[in-house]
């Protein structure tokens, strides 16, 4: 257990401190107008902490405040602990990226895309190539989620009790033999988008490593970097440190909602959004990725495979808003590319918001979110718990920390 601290001024590593101002009264807004319970964001520069602010409340019934050691549910930065924990086995050689995920999960032989038809009269035909690991890895597998509401498939995912990704009462390798009778939406490689392939992918690491995935992390991952407060369960003696979780109502304001069970160990361990983790812990893992695959003498990766992870993998480089499938062609979606369970910034000219070519991160869906700028050697994450409708910080927040640059 530990809190994360500062450890420089701003000036002292090309950051102003007016513009970072700026940031907090920005957000402090959001907390004081009832938008978001509370909040923390810290920008390190070089790995050296140089702002951080913990602002409002972590569970507003019981007027806790967000502190340095608040315990966040990160959802889909989950993600990218998945892509490490894949990544480090294609370099042990127990599997490569270009595997067919039937080598390892054989319920995914002869998969087939959907061409028509609802209910029992379905139309599909065989898949153009197998499944490989790595279209888990950049979402181009043709997996999808249930709670889109946009393709026939979608609704085929909610048929099957995968709306919440997950069957009720059920484990991640159940789940996933659910996942492999469902069809494609698409050929593999041939689209983008976003989807169950982490919970797929957590499963290969299990059948893989021999290990529970919550083991693999803390064995191999969390342990090693000194994530001790990262994990799929919350121990009791530190369930106060949680933040309570919030859903946006229609009026822009926010009320309590139910979340992951991180009480105890999950029946379902997901790879895609299941962590729970701290603002320290965080930052250790981001200075992993930051640093070329090394913290603190502990090797994870070879920088070569982290430059991998880091870059655009789509084909052709592709940018996100045109690769995607059409629920993602948003304005979100422009001058992104895509890498190992990351997004990568290709073209800072048609993104939302102010960036730099290479910048590389992911959010959640409880509005956290973290980006490294290897150009400006910047790591930044924000931890809030609040299920949006229509609240979008993120495009502000990257504004605002940009802005804080001066060299």
């Amino acid at each position: 257990m530990g809190r994360l601290r500062l450890d420089a001024e701003p000036g002292e590593v090309g950051l102003d401190a007016e513009a970072l101002a700026r940031l907090d009264r920005c957000f402090a807004r959001h907390v004081d107008e009832g938008r978001l319970p509370g909040h923390l964001v810290a920008v390190a520069r070089g790995g050296r902490v140089a702002h951080l602010t913990a602002y409002g409340l972590r569970d507003v019934a019981a007027g806790l405040p967000v502190e340095p050691d608040t315990l966040w549910r990160i959802y889909s930065m989950t993600k990218p602990v998945t892509a490490v924990a894949v990544l480090m086995l294609a370099e042990e050689g127990t599997l490569s990226l270009d595997d067919p995920l039937e080598r390892h999960l054989p319920a995914f032989a002869e998969p087939r895309v959907y061409e028509g038809g609802s209910g029992a009269g379905v139309r599909t035909r065989p898949a153009a190539g197998p499944i490989l690991l790595r279209h888990l890895l950049t979402h181009t597998a043709g997996l999808t989620f249930g709670f889109y509401h946009k393709h026939p498939v979608d609704a085929l995912y909610r048929e099957a009790g995968l709306e919440y990704s997950v069957p009720p009462g059920a484990g991640l390798a159940e789940t996933v033999e659910v996942y492999a009778r469902m069809p494609l939406q698409f050929d593999p490689g041939t689209q983008w988008n976003y989807s169950v392939a982490s919970n797929v992918l957590g499963r290969v690491v299990e059948v893989v490593s021999g290990q529970p995935l919550d083991a693999f992390f803390a064995g191999r991952i969390l342990g090693p970097l000194g994530m001790s407060d990262t994990g799929f369960q919350v121990p009791p003696e530190q369930a106060g440190r949680l933040a309570e979780l919030y859903g946006e109502t229609e009026e822009g304001g926010i009320t309590p909602v139910p979340g992951l069970p991180v009480h105890g160990r999950p029946r379902f361990l997901s790879g895609s959004g299941g962590l729970v983790s701290s603002a320290l812990d965080f930052h250790r893992f981001m200075e992993m990725l930051r640093r070329g695959g090394e913290l603190d003498g502990v090797r994870l990766l070879s920088a070569k495979t982290v430059a991998a992870m880091t870059r655009n993998q789509l084909p052709g480089d592709a940018i996100l808003r045109e690769f995607g499938a059409p629920v993602h062609r948003e304005p979100g979606m422009d001058g992104l590319g895509f890498g190992f369970n990351v997004s990568v910034v290709v073209d800072p000219s048609r993104t939302l918001a102010p960036s730099s070519p290479g910048t590389y991160g992911w959010t959640g869906a409880a509005t956290t979110a973290f980006w490294v700028a290897p150009r400006h050697d910047l790591t930044v994450q924000f931890m809030s718990q609040v299920r949006p409708k229509s609240l979008k910080l993120f495009p502000e927040l990257r504004r605002l920390v940009h802005e804080s640059i001066v060299d």
